[in-house]
């Protein structure tokens, strides 16, 4: 049960919650499934050897972007997706696919696998590889500081904040403050937690997972707002505010929703001026997809490593145990937790948290988002920021700014990690948590 944010456990952990990060230290007492346990490379089901492509019937070598599909059809949708192609079929769209029709078609070999759930976020844009690229450089730069200074070179010149960057640093700061603070006044309308001798009764269930629903309300509410008041944010199109913090529904199993505004999401982009919480409402399972990068950072910053727990609304507090018995699974678990004590290792500052938000809001490859330059040129205003802020607090520490980038990146995988448990949940034939099938509108 959670425990107080600054105490002791005030009930028995007999619910969990909802999504948090990733400690990794090890408690003596914590059960062995609960560990945190190094996600392997490769595909997240265990293969047969026998499967065959979801796209074109060839032997399946692995799970790709999303779906179990062959080398051919792997590379296929990467090229297309990087180069942006556009393909036409000369028989009506509607050509039938195999190992023969994938070579003669491409614009059919490419619908059958966004039909089949490949998807286009997994794929690395050039900005991920630029980062990847970044970080090597600096790792081969600190080796070669290790070793003796042919000769003296003269001092480096730090960049300054010019004013325009301290005003909207001071900006962004005030507004997390601001946003942190209404969230609080709505923890006593959160349903309580469940203190039921039976814990596993239907009642007790059924109150946890309110408990954590209206708690996921609040937090996407928080990133509406805070996004509402990033500088160059409302001068953009509705329709692009909209994709910037919307992706795309995850698929399972083929199946999907696309991105669409909605009356749901209309609910929450407007802002309600009362949000009703413990009425058993349900967020839209597109609105929980929608943040969930800027979610994962949210929840870094209130990892406490000591405790290995997470707080939220500074009076809420989950340990892994907590989430598990909330109904998540172990392969959701341990990749929040561990990204969450990877962050907290990092000892950022409100400044720095805000400017990785915002640069993470400001990505141009989102689906749907139609002013894609303008979305970059505002990204780019954040990351020089960015830059100029951790060079002066952190003069002796070169390798701060490209860690920091790199948790975006990072952010970019942890999506996918979700989407490849679902997917591997589905092919075993197991039943998703509660919790999962309204976040992801999974119908089971």
């Amino acid at each position: 049960m959670p425990q107080s944010a600054g105490g002791t456990m005030g009930v028995e952990l007999e619910a969990a919650e909802p999504t948090a990060l990733l400690p990794r230290a090890e408690l003596p007492s914590e059960p062995t499934e609960l560990r945190p346990q190094k996600r392997k490379k490769g595909p997240a089901p265990k293969m047969l050897g026998n499967e065959l492509c979801s796209v074109c019937g060839d032997k399946a070598s692995g799970f790709h972007y999303n779906v179990l599909s062959c080398e051919g059809c792997k590379g296929f949708f990467r090229r297309s997706v990087i180069k942006g192609a556009r393909y036409i079929c000369h028989s009506g769209g509607h050509c039938p696919m195999d190992t023969y029709m994938r070579r003669k078609c491409q614009e059919c070999r490419l619908r059958k696998c966004r039909q089949a759930g490949m998807r286009e976020e997994c794929v690395l844009s050039e900005e991920q590889i630029r980062l990847k690229k970044l970080k090597r450089q600096e790792e081969e730069q600190a080796q070669a500081t290790s070793l003796p200074p042919r000769a003296s070179s003269p001092p480096q010149v730090l960049p300054q904040l010019s004013p325009e960057q301290l005003g909207m640093i001071e900006k962004l700061v005030a507004a997390q403050q601001q946003c942190n603070r209404r969230s609080f006044s709505d923890r006593l309308r959160v349903t309580p937690w469940p203190m039921a001798p039976d814990p596993q009764s239907r009642e007790a269930r059924q109150q946890r997972f309110a408990h954590f629903t209206e708690l996921a309300i609040i937090s996407v509410q928080e990133i509406v707002d805070f996004a509402k008041q990033l500088p160059g944010f409302l001068q953009l199109s509705r329709e692009d505010q909209i994709a910037l913090l919307k992706t795309s529904a995850i698929e399972v199993a083929g199946k999907g929703q696309g991105m669409k505004g909605g009356p749901q999401w209309d609910y929450l982009w407007e802002g309600p001026p009362d949000i009703q919480l413990g009425e058993g409402i349900n967020l839209p399972s597109q609105g929980f997809a929608t943040c969930v990068q800027v979610m994962l950072l949210e929840t870094s910053r209130r990892y406490n490593p000591g405790s290995e727990s997470i707080t939220f609304l500074k009076d809420f507090s989950y340990n892994r145990e907590d989430f598990a018995k909330a109904g998540l699974q172990v392969e959701f678990i341990n990749p929040i937790f561990e990204f969450s004590r990877a962050m907290n290792e990092l000892q950022l500052n409100d400044a720095e948290f805000a400017l990785l938000i915002a640069i993470s809001i400001f990505s141009a490859d989102r689906p749907n988002v139609q002013d894609q330059l303008q979305v970059e040129r505002l990204q780019h205003t954040y990351v020089e920021a960015l830059h100029a802020y951790v060079s002066i607090h952190h003069p002796h520490d070169q390798l701060m700014f490209p860690r920091m980038l790199m948790k975006l990146v990072s952010l970019r995988t942890l999506s996918s990690v979700h989407s490849e448990q679902v997917f591997a949940l589905r092919l075993q034939d197991k039943k998703l948590p509660p919790l999962l099938s309204e976040i992801w509108d999974v119908n089971e």
